[in-house]
């Protein structure tokens, strides 16, 4: 059963979704944008008889609280520093793997690479790490990182609109009709909350600092070789297929499946996903206690 529950974390309310015993290897599933720990919501009930579960909603998403943007500086940095507090000091975390997908992976990867001692495993869907994964669909993005103005702000805001976030969970499945409009809809309620478009500007104007962090990245992947599982919407618009096979340039031993849909997988490929990851996960369990022998 998930239990829904609340953290203080530097006077701020994080939200999180927690299922499975605690004393079982943990998982930390982390959301893209729009999202939030709702698009784990079928996953979940397929992980937790075997591993603890936690998957928090970021500041500025889901039911997490959301102070405006002139009063929390919404960085990467930042939202990864408060997701970290809640893993390590509130749920005292020592040992877990991560699902990182889209907004996931740059937080899951600050994670990773500045603590490689605590991570087991990485669970890879549709969450970018190198140039070659940046898509066409970054190109009304760049005027904006070069010199944020009201002009240069126009194009990013319609990816605010609710046509957007159901395109991103639309385009590229391979059954609309089996895709349930929930998602979208939740998600849109929360992107139209009275600034959070201010919220989503500040992130979307600092995702450069993303990029500037890949070559840190790779050099976790390459020194410390996570056992690490790659499960691709390949008609993703966002992050394309070569995004995805540039993870085996620093990490040869990944397992990698490219799926027939689109940017949230999970929507169509969820019983594929999460039986992928109780196999990969679970071997590499085994493999990590034959090596500690």
């Amino acid at each position: 059963m998930t239990s829904y529950r609340n953290a203080g974390i530097d006077g701020h309310k994080i939200f999180y979704r927690e299922a499975g015993p605690s004393d079982a290897p943990a998982i930390v599933l982390l959301h893209g944008f729009p999202s939030s720990s709702h698009m784990f919501r079928d996953l979940i009930p397929q992980l937790a008889d075997r591993f603890h579960v936690i998957a928090p909603d970021y500041l500025g998403f889901g039911f997490s609280d959301a102070p405006a943007a002139t009063a929390f500086s919404y960085t990467f940095d930042n939202i990864t520093a408060l997701v970290e507090k809640l893993l390590f000091n509130t749920l005292g975390l020592t040992k877990f793997s991560i699902y990182v997908q889209d907004y996931g992976a740059p937080v899951g990867f600050r994670i990773a690479s500045r603590h490689p001692q605590v991570i087991e495993g990485i669970v890879v869907q549709n969450g970018n790490a190198y140039v070659e994964g940046i898509s066409a669909a970054f190109e009304p993005l760049k005027p904006f990182w070069a010199n944020r103005n009201a002009e240069t702000e126009k194009p990013v805001r319609s990816l605010l609109t609710a046509e957007t976030t159901k395109f991103q969970y639309t385009h590229g499945v391979k059954n609309i009709g089996a895709v349930s409009p929930d998602p979208w809809t939740f998600d849109q309620l929360f992107l139209d909350r009275p600034g959070n478009d201010a919220i989503q500007l500040d992130l979307f104007h600092n995702y450069p600092s993303n990029v500037a962090l890949y070559d840190e990245w790779h050099r976790y992947f390459r020194e410390h070789q996570p056992a690490t599982l790659i499960v691709w919407g390949q008609n993703d618009p966002f992050f394309t297929v070569a995004g995805a096979e540039a993870f085996l340039q620093d990490l040869p031993k990944a397992e990698l499946h490219l799926l027939d849909t689109g940017h949230f997988a999970l929507e169509e490929a969820n019983t594929f996903i999460a039986a992928s990851m109780r196999d990969f996960l679970g071997r590499a369990a085994t493999q990590r206690k034959a090596a500690a022998k």
